[in-house]
């Protein structure tokens, strides 16, 4: 049993909720950095701040995954999530802006993380699960079409408002400016409608359908059988040895930053590898006891068990997501201070300077909407991997090339190659990862992948800061130049990964997978 052909209109309700979705992505990260830096922050610790944002993710998303993989109510499987994570992103977006203190907005970007979380992760899972194989890249493609249009007037709205409506972009110290809070209440609205269209315009496949597609569709991906109790015996044990070493070792390295007063950031990966090491060594605790029937079993084993192509696309996504926070933490700080000389958050010229960064990401996400279906094409004519290092290619150079470029008017030329790898980014992999998953996995799989975006960003975090004050003299700027080698490093590491349903697609249909119905 197959899954039908969808329409190029069904497929656009289905991914239409990604537009408000990232529409909040987008007013986060254009405007996070500035209501730090508003509030008081530093620039070395933004880093610091911004970890929240990863760490929700790491804790949500696979657990929504898992919870959504099970769920079957009136609204189907994945449609709860968007509508409730939906409702709770709405309101965290109207908070956000009117922050008094700068704890508050710390806080206030977890809340607003983990509600976008909640929405954004069984999207991913939803394309799986509604199209087939060789669909996908369409559907991933369209994901990425509207996560471009959507960032871009995120990222443009404080200056479109400022500009085209005259809203004011200044305020006193202290006070996010108007044209930042209007942004944020136009954007709540935005999300709230598009989430909704897609929730009450798709219906979902019932889990009796989607298990007759699994079983049927060729090239399905089949679990391996259960493991027996010596072989749970056996994965107890590895489980105490893994997580013994982690403790051990990140213990150690814990200890030493502390007794040597090294940099405050450094622990956030000693103290979190030292969860991690207890985290497995719990896994085999329940392992032992049979009490392996919970979230929290099945997620540490899915991740020890993951597909080989899962594991070759983490390499991918390390490279590529610490590029991507790199450029979303210290552009503002690197523009207005390279560019226009000023790290003064109450004064005209580091506000003009930080509108400009809006719109330069709104560029990139222009770009990224744009190229989606190129990129889908591209893919066609040669393969998903040949796509996707080209796409890396393009974004090394142009985030390398704001170093380079001392206009900053010219500053949308680097742009447009960090919006070809953006798009990228948010397709290929996922595009590649869904046909080495079992379909009724495919939210929890979807879930620990987010894990390869989190950890490059937490290890941003960690390093960043410390790169800035002690190797780039305080300047931001060094900071996107590292970012720029991170997605050159990218593009090799894609070389290696063995997209297996993707070759063997081309090869069967003797022609190019269609981009579109």
């Amino acid at each position: 049993m197959q899954k039908p052909t969808l329409s190029f209109w069904q497929i656009w309700n289905m991914c239409f909720g990604f537009f408000g979705i990232q529409i909040g992505f987008g007013l986060q990260n254009a405007n996070v950095s500035r209501i730090f830096q508003t509030l008081g922050a530093d620039i070395d610790a933004i880093p610091i701040l911004w970890i929240a944002a990863p760490i929700t993710g790491l804790l949500v998303q696979p657990i929504i995954g898992y919870m959504s993989d099970r769920t079957w109510g009136r609204l189907g499987r994945r449609r709860p999530y968007f509508f409730y994570g939906a409702i709770a992103t709405t309101a965290a977006l109207v908070v956000m802006p009117n922050s008094p203190y700068l704890w508050i907005a710390a806080g206030m970007l977890w809340i607003m993380d983990a509600s976008i979380n909640v929405t954004m992760e069984p999207f991913r899972a939803f394309v799986g699960d509604m199209l087939p194989h060789r669909q996908r890249t369409t559907g991933f493609a369209m994901q990425s079409f509207f996560i471009g249009v959507g960032a871009v007037l995120a990222s443009m709205a404080p200056w479109i408002l400022t500009n085209g409506f005259d809203v004011s972009n200044i305020a006193e110290a202290g006070v996010v400016p108007p044209s930042v809070k209007y942004a944020f209440y136009i954007g709540a609205v935005f999300l709230f409608a598009s989430v909704m269209w897609t929730v009450f315009s798709t219906r979902e496949y019932s889990p009796e359908q989607l298990k007759a597609f699994e079983e049927g569709e060729d090239g399905a991906v089949q679990d391996a059988p259960a493991a027996s109790a010596p072989e749970e015996t056996k994965r107890s044990g590895r489980f105490f040895m893994n997580g013994g070493l982690w403790l051990l070792v990140s213990g150690v390295a814990t200890i030493i930053i502390a007794q040597f007063a090294l940099e405050k950031e450094l622990f956030i990966l000693s103290v979190g590898g030292v969860v991690f090491g207890l985290m497995q060594i719990g896994a085999g605790l329940l392992q032992q006891r049979g009490a392996t029937d919970n979230a929290f079993s099945e997620i540490i084993t899915d991740l020890f068990d993951m597909p080989r192509t899962m594991k070759q696309l983490a390499v991918v996504q390390f490279f590529s997501w610490f590029a991507l926070f790199s450029m979303w933490i210290y552009t503002t700080a690197a523009v207005t201070g390279h560019h226009y000389g000023t790290d003064d958050p109450t004064s005209v010229l580091y506000n003009k300077g930080a509108d400009w960064v809006g719109v330069l990401f709104g560029v990139y996400n222009g770009v990224a909407a744009l190229a989606a279906f190129g990129i889908a094409a591209l893919a066609n004519a040669t393969s998903r991997k040949a796509a996707h290092i080209v796409c890396l290619l393009c974004g090394g150079a142009g985030l390398g090339s704001i170093l380079l470029i001392s206009d900053p008017n010219l500053l949308w030329i680097s742009m447009v190659g960090v919006g070809i790898a953006w798009a990228a980014i948010l397709s290929i992999p996922y595009a590649i990862l869904s046909g080495a998953l079992p379909g009724h996995k495919m939210g929890v799989y979807m879930g620990i992948f987010n894990f390869f975006i989190v950890i490059p960003q937490l290890t941003a975090a960690s390093i960043l800061g410390v790169l800035v004050r002690g190797v780039f003299g305080g300047e931001a700027i060094y900071a996107l130049a590292a970012g720029g080698v991170s997605l050159l490093l990218a593009a090799v590491a894609t070389f290696f990964v063995s997209d297996v349903v993707g070759d063997r697609l081309e090869k069967g249909a003797g022609a190019p997978m269609p981009a579109g119905h």
